[in-house]
């Protein structure tokens, strides 16, 4: 690869115009921009690059914000259970909850939608029977019934803006915390407007005005004590959208009210991993219909000055919904995502919208998310800033974007030259894996793959959060293995399948466990969904199940499909059943050596006739049912790795009947390949920290390949 420009977005620092030119130049920046808690001086300014400008509409308002205290932004928050032992129970509502972000929101229309809940009897106890005392900030109430156990849900106000609460603690900042104000008020609607007008004119050299992202901010609820300072945090959530005002125009657009309980949830809020219910659905419906609505007039403001309008996927994003029907209502020039991962490349990559980027990790914090040691004593970036590099590129090979780069603070590259050089190395690859898919798509093998869960296309890509929020869902682990596999994938909800969706595909996957939405839950109620997959699947199609797929209580099996899949699960009905004995059946080229798959308790053949290729402790994790002219595939579980991947990607060739040895695929699991027809470059991997070896047949023969730990080559057949 040769030394190209273009694309790369670095992040400048005034004080170190020196440094950040030099950097501009080793990984050939085209745009310098300016992170959170710096500014770019006057000479990086007048310099030829675009200039990226970062703003948080709704914080660094504070001098206005202290002036209309009952405009910042709200939440509901619900008190830990108490038991009562006589008829009374007093609550400090603050006692769990961090001082720093949230404060009582006791006004006479807050008030009105406080609860007090008896949690034994799941019943809302009458209002007249508590007071709250504004002084103390206790909650006493009377006439409980002994021994049942209690909570108080109540509206706060969110006083502290989370991303800026965590990039002030993270990095020790003195300075003083920034307030959040709500646009969902007209007041604060006009003076955004005038504000951003303002900000406009003043900013003349910005070419790109980038938004982080418009106005609210995913659920990030923390807690009184460091040993449980996040007490509940969900990428996807809605909790933080929530007021007095909202609330009384929500009841007069959808003709009834909600209440607290829809949604602090008997304590357990609604996280996206669970199907949202009808209440939650109008809810998120309402507040996008508000967000496009008034961020358009934002967007459409700045446009008038000259300026584009990116957005970042990321932090304040709620109501956005980059896979919503309304998303091209904006009017957004391009979109900006932070990644760890393949799967959040491709989420990305697969939004409409005139340019897509990506914010590469490491951050250039002193430490990362996790807390460990970035750009500091005991880190090491170079490695770290590897194996994101490692994820992602192979995403990037299946799906491109136009634009990378960095955020933070530039100083802190000083005292680590390899990181330095290899955002070099970084920068030079992608740019020429950008180019060759300007060029022609790759090739891409036939099997087409549908991804079902209740959330569907709106949740393409995701689940709710990063892979360290998420690593505990099976769902998440095939998302990011099939973020590089040569496949086309799409994904699809129930409603889908119910319009014809399973037509033009050739493998249905479905993950996770019993309730959630991305097994799917209650939508499995729905014979209609049951019908047209079991016909599909004998017709040809390929059915693939993992952990518990299709389950739901009430029907004769707990697995919907497990007709089709050959495994059950045994809910306790079965305890007095005879169990299926089988052989395990070995097949080392469809199932590589390393494959990791957990065994589960309670799962049972339902007639024998599946054929079990691996176990664990006598209980089987891999089963394939042959099904009229397709199959079902069944695995206890899935977890991310090079092994597991090659292995799902021979089980959806194996369920669809292609060859496993095909074109442009290496021979080793530890390498992956893509091939460009149009520019007849074939490029390969190594995913791994080791060198590897690998071959890949080709048109004109068979390559061969030594390469070095995370090593990317390009040859020209």
């Amino acid at each position: 690869m040769s030394k190209g420009t273009g694309g790369f977005t670095l992040p400048g620092e005034a004080g170190y115009e020196e440094l950040t030119f030099k950097m501009a130049e080793k990984w050939g920046a085209d745009v310098i921009r300016d992170s959170d808690g710096t500014k770019l001086s006057q000479d990086i300014i007048d310099g030829d690059y675009g200039i990226y400008s970062t703003i948080c509409l709704i914080r660094d308002h504070n001098e206005w914000a202290k002036e209309h205290l009952d405009m910042q932004q709200q939440t509901f928050l619900v008190t830990q259970p108490k038991v009562a032992e006589c008829g009374e129970l007093e609550f400090r509502l603050m006692d769990d909850f961090f001082e720093g972000q949230f404060q009582v929101n006791n006004s006479k229309e807050a008030l009105g939608y406080w609860q007090l809940y008896d949690r034994t009897v799941n019943r809302e106890v009458p209002s007249g029977q508590w007071k709250y005392d504004e002084k103390t900030g206790v909650l006493a109430a009377e006439g409980l019934t002994p021994w049942h156990k209690y909570t108080v849900s109540f509206l706060a106000y969110r006083i502290w803006e989370e991303i800026s609460m965590y990039n002030h603690t993270t990095n020790h900042w003195e300075k003083e915390h920034l307030m959040q104000i709500d646009p969902r008020y007209p007041e604060v609607q006009e003076y955004l407007l005038d504000w951003m007008k303002r900000w406009c004119e003043e900013h003349p050299a910005t070419t790109v005005v980038r938004f982080t992202s418009l106005f609210y901010n995913f659920v990030w609820i923390w807690g009184s004590s460091e040993k449980n300072r996040n007490l509940f945090t969900d990428w996807g959530s809605y909790d933080f959208t929530v007021s007095p005002l909202a609330l009384q125009e929500f009841e007069k657009k959808y003709g009834y009210a909600l209440t607290a309980e829809d949604f602090v949830n008997k304590g357990q809020y609604h996280v996206t991993h669970m199907p949202g219910d009808a209440h939650k659905m109008d809810w998120m419906e309402f507040v996008n219909d508000f967000v496009v609505s008034y961020g358009k007039k934002l967007v459409d403001l700045v446009h008038t000055y000259g300026k584009k309008a990116y957005v970042f996927y990321d932090d304040s994003w709620i109501g956005l919904e980059p896979y919503g029907e309304r998303f091209e209502e904006f009017g957004f020039d391009g979109l900006i995502k932070c990644v760890f991962s393949g799967y959040e490349a491709r989420l990305c990559a697969g939004v409409k919208v005139g340019v897509h980027e990506l914010r590469l990790h490491p951050y250039l914090f002193p430490v990362g998310l996790g807390g460990a040691p970035t750009f500091m004593e005991g880190g090491n970036p170079a490695l770290d800033a590897k194996k994101y590099w490692n994820n992602v590129r192979r995403a990037l090979l299946r799906e491109p974007v136009d634009r990378i780069g960095l955020g933070g603070y530039l100083h802190l590259t000083e005292g680590f030259p390899d990181f330095v050089d290899y955002i070099e190395e970084v920068s030079d690859e992608f740019r020429f894996i950008r180019d060759l898919h300007k060029k022609g798509k790759p090739y891409t093998c036939k099997p087409r793959v549908g991804v079902l869960h209740a959330w569907g296309k709106l949740r393409s890509w995701t689940l709710s959060g990063h892979f360290h929020e998420t690593y505990m869902h099976d769902l998440i682990h095939v998302n990011e293995s099939l973020s590089g596999l040569p496949f086309h994938v799409e994904f699809i909800g129930f409603e889908d399948v119910k319009r014809g969706a399973l037509e033009h595909l050739d493998v249905v996957i479905n993950a996770g466990y019993a309730k959630s939405a991305w097994s799917g839950g209650e939508a499995w109620r729905e014979a209609e969904v049951v019908e047209r997959l079991t016909k599909w699947v004998r017709e040809g199609g390929c059915f693939i199940g993992i952990n518990e797929p299709s389950a739901v209580e009430g029907y004769d099996t707990f697995f919907r499909m497990a007709h089709v899949l050959g495994i059950d699960e045994d809910t306790g009905a079965r305890v007095c059943h005879g169990k299926w004995e089988y052989e395990v059946r070995e097949d080392r080229k469809l199932l590589p050596e390393g494959i990791a798959l957990e065994g589960k308790e309670k799962r049972y053949l339902t007639d024998g006739k599946a054929w079990v290729l691996a176990e664990e402790n006598g209980l089987p994790t891999l089963a394939v049912n042959p099904w009229g002219k397709g199959c079902g595939i069944y695995l206890s579980s899935y977890s991310y790795s090079l092994e597991n991947t090659r292995m799902l990607m021979n089980l959806i060739l194996y369920g669809c009947k292609e060859p496993l040895e095909q074109m442009y695929l290496t021979d080793n699991a530890h390498t992956e390949c893509a091939y460009f027809p149009e520019s007849q470059c074939l490029v390969v991997m190594n995913n791994s920290g080791s060198p590897e070896e690998c071959s890949v047949r080709t048109e004109k023969g068979i390559c061969e390949f030594r390469l070095k730990p995370y090593e990317t080559r390009m040859k020209q057949l």
